[in-house]
């Protein structure tokens, strides 16, 4: 019996020798216990945890990279099989590289809600204008958003080739998560050393010269953060990383699809979910503004999160009185979620599913028609154009074309080209020409 309490008195020795040896109750313990807003006890301390859960995702990337990166091979003639071995051949390979991939989601989400709960709660004023930078950095970092020339760095040159898979690796094994480690603990340093903003109150601005001296007598009357707040920040930060867990253990990793193949240049590439709608606007726009549009807008929304805090560091806190702020939200998620919508349907991507025409616009054909309406589909022209219903939604459906422009027109339009089509004089001979637009001439 004795023994058995020596036994159950041993991890509280470990932790006592610990702790006396590594000055952990003057350093880690007095981090853990730094005074908060009592408000924090209120239901709305449940918007600061946030920050929390984020960190728990980060983590949760950083251990299922590991995992991946141990069996992984970064080389283009193995990387496709190594992924086949994690996700069906590897012990519980799927769930990790699953749950690398609704990680990668979820800390998006997440540090996005986070930055917009700072912003509605006015957290990034006088004297937390350092916090909301570092923030904007670590959300930099975690969209990985990057201008020209770190593009050709990545890349290996202007082509994408076998360095391109090596180095595109390193930077996101190494160079990202080391700056994010960084990011973060600059920004846990300046929040433990700035304080947790209190809940904003309506009616009560920030004032920078009394500012300082109200939070002070706040703190006073405040709470440790460990343990009375911090079990707030605990369950929602597991939460979210069990609701990674879950849905890589039910839905598994994300399809591989077959093999890259370059000779496919009729291909549907997308992005990941988050830059669908960065997807849809680079499809709109005229091709022109392209270049423009790819630095021009990054540019302006990191610029806007930078001036922020320097353009507003006091005044009033709360959303209510901010309504400037609650449009500077509500107006671009709105828009995205408008594009994102449009990039999952991408009606400007071709549609090479099926292939075929329907009999119904075959049937009863003249042999030149016939032939023609053969050409449609072995010069994948529908794979742009749809007819009653079949192919793609690149270009204008042609179901009644013949109704709209008359046999020189569809002859000029189809041998110029324009408007986002290929010039086709160079591909089909006088004949072929002919016989494709005999085939147009019938959709009435």
């Amino acid at each position: 019996m004795s023994r058995l309490r020596e036994a159950g008195k041993l991890p509280g020795r470990v932790v006592t020798w610990l702790g006396e040896r590594f000055e952990l109750e003057d350093s880690v313990m007095a981090v853990l216990r730094h005074p908060v807003p009592r408000e924090l006890e209120r239901p709305v301390g449940w918007w600061y945890v946030l920050g929390s859960a984020t960190l728990a995702v980060f983590i949760a990337q950083v251990v299922t990279g590991v995992g991946l990166a141990m069996t992984y091979v970064p080389a283009p003639n193995s990387a496709y099989d190594s992924l086949q071995f994690i996700s069906h051949g590897a012990s519980l390979g799927a769930v990790v590289r699953g749950m690398h991939y609704f990680g990668a989601g979820a800390m998006v989400i997440l540090v996005l809600a986070h930055m917009t709960q700072v912003y509605l709660f006015g957290a990034f004023k006088f004297p937390r204008e350092a916090n909301w930078l570092t923030g904007s950095l670590l959300l930099l970092a975690t969209l990985a958003i990057i201008g020209e020339w770190l593009t050709r760095l990545i890349v290996a040159g202007n082509n994408v080739g076998g360095a391109t898979l090596t180095r595109f690796y390193a930077t996101h094994v190494f160079l990202i998560p080391a700056a994010i480690f960084g990011l973060i603990g600059m920004h846990l340093y300046l929040v433990v050393k700035r304080g947790i903003s209190e809940p904003p109150v309506a009616g009560l601005p920030v004032d920078p010269p009394s500012y300082r001296a109200r939070y002070a007598e706040m703190l006073r009357r405040g709470i440790p953060f460990w343990p009375d707040s911090a079990w707030r920040d605990a369950v929602a930060a597991a939460a979210v990383v069990a609701a990674v867990v879950l849905l890589a253990a039910i839905l598994g990793a994300p399809d591989l699809n077959k093999p890259a193949d370059p000779t496919n240049v009729v291909a549907d590439p997308r992005p990941d979910w988050y830059f669908l709608g960065y997807f849809a606007i680079l499809a709109l726009i005229p091709p022109a503004t392209e270049a423009v549009v790819i630095v021009g807008l990054p540019l302006f929304a990191f610029t806007f999160l930078f001036l922020v805090p320097l353009l507003w560091p006091d005044g009033e806190r709360h959303w209510s009185r901010r309504p400037a702020a609650i449009a500077a939200v509500a107006l671009p998620f709105i828009a995205y979620a408008a594009l994102t919508v449009a990039g999952i349907e991408s009606p400007w991507v071709p549609k090479l599913e099926g292939g075929t025409l329907p009999g119904s616009v075959t049937q009863g054909l003249t042999e030149p028609a016939r032939r023609g309406s053969d050409l449609f589909v072995s010069k994948a022209c529908v794979a742009c154009h749809a007819i009653e219903g079949a192919g793609g939604r690149r270009g204008p459906d042609l179901s009644h074309v013949g109704s709209r422009l008359n046999r020189d027109q569809l002859t000029a339009r189809i041998a110029t080209g324009g408007g986002g089509m290929p010039a086709f004089a160079g591909s089909l001979t006088p004949n072929e020409l002919d016989d494709l637009v005999t085939f147009l001439t019938t959709r009435r």
